[in-house]
């Protein structure tokens, strides 16, 4: 169904500062990822070098790429939602019209805000036990948990932030439904 629904269009901020803000939030949080997900490949490269060519044992690189992409995935949910870049199944809204259209969007929005809200007090509470805990890795580097836990709580506020922006925006009407308009 691709060309009817909003996927790869990005979220309509209007004249709303709030939007524009959390727009500017998103996209700096999506090239964060982005970077994280070429030091992991540069930090790749390094250890393969040091393992196969220089014959060397690696000891802080696979943690550290492991955690770079898992922070990645994180940090760019903000940028992906604002793209409308997650899989999306649009039957229902495209037969749908009007209010019952919107009625359906804000369900849905609804609903997703609730989920991730739960997602970032369970992602919080964890991060808050490495932390206070002083959690480090059984490996030979032994990093501090806290430090690469704190891409969930941090991923999830800027995913719940682009969402509650995408609730307004339709809310307010800078946005349609789903991003799709009503045929006249």
């Amino acid at each position: 169904m691709s060309g009817h629904g909003a996927a790869g269009k990005l979220a309509e901020a209007g004249n709303s500062r709030f939007l524009r803000l959390v727009a500017m939030i998103s996209t700096v949080s999506g090239w964060v990822a982005a970077s994280m997900i070429l030091s992991a490949v540069l930090i790749t490269c390094q250890m393969i070098f040091v393992r196969y060519v220089l014959n060397q044992s690696t000891i802080w690189q696979t943690e550290a790429v492991v955690y770079l992409v898992i922070a990645a995935t994180m940090l760019g949910l903000p940028y992906v939602q604002r793209l409308r870049g997650h899989v999306n199944v649009d039957l229902i809204p495209l037969a749908l019209k009007g209010r019952a259209r919107l009625i359906l969007s804000l369900c849905t929005m609804g609903l997703g805000i609730a989920v991730v809200s739960l997602m970032l007090f369970y992602g919080f509470e964890y991060w808050y036990e490495a932390f206070s805990r002083n959690w480090r890795s059984d490996t030979v580097w032994g990093v501090r948990l806290w430090i690469p836990y704190l891409a969930l709580p941090l991923g999830f506020s800027l995913f719940l932030l682009q969402m509650v922006a995408d609730f307004y925006a339709v809310i307010a009407g800078y946005e349609a439904p789903f991003g799709l308009e009503d045929e006249e």
